[in-house]
């Protein structure tokens, strides 16, 4: 394992923990409202100081970049990391068995190394650039289809800004068309690592963060899938609009959801 994903595996393990004690004590946690249907718990703060504990502890001259507190460390820095302690928070204060904790790391402006870490079933996806994506140790692919035929999707639905809704609503009708189903799970991290592992077939979501995407872009990029924005184009990390799958999924994908781009969409 690269000696820098290796400590990135430990800073997912020690916000893991910090998730998991505090699943059996959920009446305990304390959630405040931060957007529109957006929610962030003492949980999500505690796991994330426990993630900048450890990469700082190691690398005390990267950047790194949360989605709770921001920028912490060296902006200027060739090395940047972009973390979501707890990625399904609606999920985790619901007590719906299903989030992750999700790491990425820039070098030099290109995704370099990957964790999504299921605290809950002990699911380690990780992934280093040019070597391959893995499950807890073991090689991973996307799976190889040749249409959309009788595939199962993911996807998110645009709650927080819902005057999309009516774009995403005729893409998953377009893609129904053609797709056996479509999983709405509320942790796009786990969807992506699911694409890398050939559990989901593909994935689209509309106005995600780069904490939401960045882990799960190169896991997938690793395990032979694409990862693109709506127009095919690489500007997913920026837009937030991301679409992931093998090679001629993701084309079929698009086929279908670009006839239902707004002008905003097509960024």
């Amino acid at each position: 394992m690269h000696p820098m994903l290796n400590i990135a595996v430990r800073a997912a393990r020690s916000a893991g923990n910090v998730i998991a004690r505090a699943c059996g004590q959920l009446d305990m946690v304390q959630k405040v409202q931060k957007g529109t249907n957006d929610f962030v718990t003492n949980v999500d703060r505690e796991a994330e100081q426990a993630i900048v504990q450890v990469l700082q502890k190691s690398f005390p001259t990267h950047g790194i970049v949360g989605e709770e507190h921001g920028d912490y460390g060296n902006n200027d820095s060739e090395f940047q990391w972009i973390i979501d302690p707890l990625d399904g928070t609606t999920n985790f204060i619901k007590g719906i068995p299903h989030f992750a904790v999700s790491i990425a790391l820039k070098h030099q402006g290109k995704l370099d190394q990957a964790v999504i870490f299921d605290p809950l079933r002990g699911e380690l996806f990780t992934a280093s650039r040019g070597r391959g994506a893995q499950l807890n140790g073991t090689r991973i692919r996307v799976a190889n289809l040749a249409d959309m035929q009788g595939t199962i999707l993911a996807t998110g639905f645009p709650f927080k800004n819902k005057t999309h809704m009516p774009a995403h609503g005729a893409m998953l009708a377009s893609l129904l068309t053609d797709a056996a189903d479509i999983r709405r799970t509320g942790s796009a991290a786990l969807d992506l690592a699911y694409v890398a592992a050939g559990r989901f077939d593909g994935f689209f979501e509309i106005g995600l963060k780069p904490w939401d995407i960045a882990a799960g872009e190169l896991i997938v990029r690793e395990a032979g899938g694409l990862v693109c924005d709506f127009v095919g184009g690489n500007n997913q990390l920026r837009s937030g609009n991301v679409v992931a799958a093998s090679p001629k999924v993701l084309a079929a994908m698009l086929k279908g959801i670009r006839p239902h781009l707004t002008e905003s969409l097509s960024r």
